[in-house]
């Protein structure tokens, strides 16, 4: 799997570690102490991957990503930080993560986390439109209108809406959903699912009066 990984980490040997890893398995890397030059990498070349500490000089990782988001650069980001309550992390998927991953953390595992979702983001799909009430997914240009309006999400939130909608009507446990878009059940928690569907409920829904996704209590969730 060749991809570009920019990794922004301030203890500087994590980060050469981080490298070392990923640039044995194949991986192209490129690490920094912090955030000053990263943005401007990220607008000139082809980064497919961003895997950012949260606890940096400067600004604070989350909202460095929050900033890339408003300017709509959407590389897929993991967070790897020392930040591990269940708020932190609801707050770095709402500022714009695509995983979240806590230290200390395992080596092997941070490796299967990444290809999971270079899979998962780089995965091609046919030119042309899905649709469900009025929801349009354009899979050419992985866009979201509702009600003819356009609405920003995530990769991770395109793919899920995705499979809900070629699913609609049938209720999606958890682990089905960690197999189809995140691309590997086992690496995940069922958390994981229930931040991403809320934040996209959030999204599609943000008045709550069209109840798209609903709740299938000790099952899972389904569209409707």
């Amino acid at each position: 799997m060749s991809a570009k990984i920019v990794i922004v980490e301030d203890e500087e040997d994590l980060l050469e570690l981080i490298e070392y890893n990923l640039t044995k398995e194949g991986f192209d890397t490129v690490g920094f102490l912090n955030t000053k030059t990263v943005a401007q990498i990220l607008e000139e070349e082809e980064i497919d991957l961003l895997i950012m500490d949260r606890n940096l000089p400067g600004v604070e990782g989350s909202e460095f990503v929050m900033q890339l988001r408003e300017e709509e650069i959407l590389t897929p980001v993991i967070f790897l930080t020392a930040k591990s309550s269940d708020s932190d992390i609801e707050e770095g998927f709402h500022r714009g993560a695509d995983d979240y991953i806590t230290k200390p953390f395992n080596m092997k595992e941070l490796i299967l986390r990444v290809k999971a979702l270079l899979r998962r983001t780089t995965k091609s799909h046919n030119d042309g439109q899905i649709a469900h009430r009025d929801l349009l997914l354009d899979k050419s240009t992985r866009t979201l209108s509702v009600n003819g309006e356009n609405v920003d999400i995530t990769k991770l939130e395109f793919d899920l809406l995705y499979e809900f909608i070629l699913n609609k009507n049938r209720v999606l446990d958890r682990d089905y959903l960690l197999d189809h878009v995140w691309g590997d059940g086992e690496l995940y928690q069922y958390r994981t699912v229930n931040v991403a569907i809320n934040r996209l409920k959030e999204k599609i829904d943000p008045k709550k009066t069209k109840d798209y996704i609903q709740t299938v209590r000790g099952v899972g969730y389904k569209l409707c």
